[in-house]
């Protein structure tokens, strides 16, 4: 082999080596990108918000089938960390709902599923449905109060499935709600209240349709 035959092999080796470690600094890279990832998106989708798609008619007028939503997680739902059978933490919720608040939250009678309806009454409250009207009673008002609904609500909106005089009493973890569309939705008139132990969120924002985009 010719001085200049050891010359073009020696740089074809170096040509090579170059090659190898490009691709080993491309996957490098990689892998640091996806592990970056999941240190910022677990911890998002665990803690702080996650995606909602509207199903269904019992929230119209306010929100409609197919819509698009982001709910805030963070304070109002309770994560447990785990690996396989094993817990290694638990995060309580901390942060309260403020009435006329909308939550999604996993259905009670079976937790795949997910609801989206308002938080009418709040926990250690006295619930009472009759003519068609909400009454509050709590430590403020022992007497109660009449529940106002329209900025929500539309003009011919009816409280059925309640016959005569509906009572619900909540308890320290326990909330009421109801669907905006009160004639077409399953809500706690029909499976009961909704215990702390089932809420995801709140919604605060709704991202699509972006003619509709609103922040709540």
């Amino acid at each position: 082999m010719t001085e200049k035959e050891e010359k073009e092999e020696i740089e074809k080796d170096e040509v090579r080596e170059e090659e190898g470690e490009t691709k080993v600094s491309y996957i490098f890279e990689l892998v640091k990108v996806v592990i970056w990832s999941l240190i910022i998106i677990i911890p998002i989708r665990a803690f702080l918000f996650q995606p909602f798609f509207v199903k269904g008619v019992s929230m119209e007028p306010n929100f409609h089938d197919g819509e698009y939503l982001i709910v805030n997680e963070l304070g109002f739902k309770q994560t447990s960390i785990s690996i396989g059978s094993k817990n290694l933490f638990t995060v309580k919720n901390f942060r309260e709902f403020e009435r006329g608040a909308v939550t999604v939250f996993h259905y009670p009678n079976d937790p795949k599923e997910f609801f989206i309806k308002r938080i009418i009454g709040l926990p250690g409250e006295k619930v009472v449905i009759k003519s068609n009207r909400v009454m509050i009673y709590n430590d403020e008002f022992p007497d109660g109060f009449i529940l106002d609904e329209s900025q929500y609500l539309s003009g011919n909106s009816q409280l059925t499935g309640c016959e005569g005089r509906c009572v619900y009493e909540l308890s320290d973890d326990e909330y009421f709600v109801l669907g905006d569309n009160r004639n077409h939705s399953s809500d706690s008139r029909s499976w009961g209240k909704l215990n702390q132990k089932f809420v995801v969120g709140k919604v605060l924002l709704r991202a699509w349709p972006i003619n509709d985009f609103d922040i709540f």
